[in-house]
């Protein structure tokens, strides 16, 4: 089963690791039931980004979004019930031109936070 301390701990955590992060910061966290709660925390990057990490829980289903920003948006992976012509359908990417492409987040935060930070470190090397 998953909890809110576990899940959040474990992102915190993994965020906190990677070498761009200066910080991490609980944003908003609400635990309705066990079976149902969000978070929602923030991560300051070395090069003046933010990585935004919103979590919802519930029963089993969840519901994320994660965010690159500056000023502006710059890159944001989710899965909001939308764009159903993308093969990974609900899971898909805005670019930083506002394009929506495939995404290979499957909605495991653990795992995919990973691949998110391996996207962010990709696109801040090559433009800055």
């Amino acid at each position: 089963m998953t909890s809110l301390p576990s899940l959040l701990g474990a992102l915190s955590a993994t965020i906190q690791a990677h070498s761009l992060c200066k910080r991490v910061a609980d944003i908003e966290t609400r635990e309705f039931t066990a079976n149902q709660f969000l978070f929602k925390i923030r991560a300051e990057f070395a090069n003046k980004t933010t990585l935004q990490v919103r979590v919802y829980f519930n029963r089993g289903h969840i519901d994320y979004a994660y965010q690159l920003f500056a000023d502006t948006p710059l890159l944001r992976w989710d899965n909001k019930e939308e764009f159903r012509s993308i093969a990974t359908y609900p899971h898909h990417h805005h670019d930083a031109q506002g394009n929506v492409q495939p995404s290979p987040l499957l909605g495991d935060p653990v795992s995919d936070i990973r691949m998110v930070l391996a996207a962010v470190s990709q696109f801040l090397a090559t433009n800055n």
